[in-house]
């Protein structure tokens, strides 16, 4: 099997995987708490692997197409954050299920969207090389919405202890870690042949992790299936407005179909595994964020095998 295989077959993977969490969970209960355990280092190593992939080192070849990388980050850093603040309101009334929501929804995707562009026809090399600009504002600007959003939540719930560990340790240090592989692997032909190898990584460990969560939070899962139909809604609607918005700066900054594909695909997905850390770390009273951000990412896989035919026929066809 090739990576682009496996890649693209990741839709059946991750509901395996969470179908399989759901099912031994409920029934090998006693399991459960060494895969809490092996949550944290699990999750640890697929943001390494996958940071790896982001092209950090080649930061400024990013911004050689202005129109471009305009109407990304316009679109993905000032338009979709308003219209999540909106889809909030329609969320169900619950203060961790809306944090939930914030989280996953305000980070675009820096990883598998590369592949969705591909998969759509779009250009993959301006994917390619939004992604460490979208990764980085990302990190600096989460922080901000959430305190806008979310007021005085944020101070008392998420501007704690344990969340700011989770941050440095789980996503700034592997974000350090993969930024220092790519520069020595600039230098050496071994580690650059490690670098390759870790393209295979990504799928298998967010698979492992999704089925992890999966088992260890049956229980909650199961209690909270009237909420998971409002979120759906919620993620749904997400999908069509993000498609919607594509055209429309597509359109105003005057790019090719090959782009507008490319805005499509990285408004559409969301960074789900990389704020997972955040959200595992947050009061127990907050879990049901947990579900809410892993219930969006099957929504969107779902959502991106739509999108793989309505964004090249029909939003974005080559005239």
């Amino acid at each position: 099997m090739t990576r682009q295989s496996l890649e693209s077959c990741q839709v059946l993977v991750y509901l395996a995987a969470v179908i399989l969490g759901l099912v031994l969970g409920a029934n090998l209960p006693s399991w459960m708490g060494v895969l809490g355990v092996l949550l944290w280092p699990l999750l640890g190593m697929l943001l390494y692997a996958t940071f790896t992939q982001v092209p950090l080192s080649h930061l400024r070849e990013a911004f050689r197409d202005a129109r471009f990388v305009s109407a990304a980050v316009t679109g993905n850093f000032a338009v979709l954050p308003f219209v999540v603040w909106g889809l909030v309101a329609a969320a169900p009334d619950d203060p961790a299920v809306r944090l939930g929501v914030l989280l996953v929804l305000l980070v675009p995707c820096t990883d598998w969207f590369i592949t969705f562009t591909h998969l759509g026809g779009g250009d993959t090399k301006h994917a390619i090389v939004f992604s460490p600009i979208s990764l980085l504002l990302q990190v600096m600007l989460l922080p901000v919405y959430l305190w806008l959003f979310l007021g005085e939540i944020f101070t008392t719930v998420i501007a704690q202890q344990e969340m700011l560990i989770a941050f440095s340790g789980l996503i700034l240090l592997p974000l350090l870690a993969a930024f220092l592989t790519e520069k020595w692997a600039a230098k050496s032909p071994s580690v650059a042949a490690f670098v390759r190898l870790l393209t295979w990584f990504p799928v298998p460990l967010l698979a492992i992790v999704l089925f992890a969560i999966a088992a260890t939070q049956v229980g909650l899962v199961m209690e909270s299936i009237g909420l998971l139909w409002q979120l759906l809604v919620v993620f749904v609607a997400f999908l069509v407005v993000a498609s919607v918005i594509a055209r429309i700066l597509a359109r105003a900054f005057k790019l090719p179909a090959t782009q507008g594909r490319v805005l499509a695909f990285s408004f559409g997905t969301r960074n789900s595994f990389v704020v997972l850390p955040l959200a595992l770390a947050l009061p127990s009273s907050f879990e049901l964020a947990v579900v809410a951000i892993v219930f969006q990412s099957l929504v969107e896989l779902v959502g991106m095998v739509v999108y793989l035919w309505w964004v090249p026929n029909k939003l974005f066809p080559v005239k």
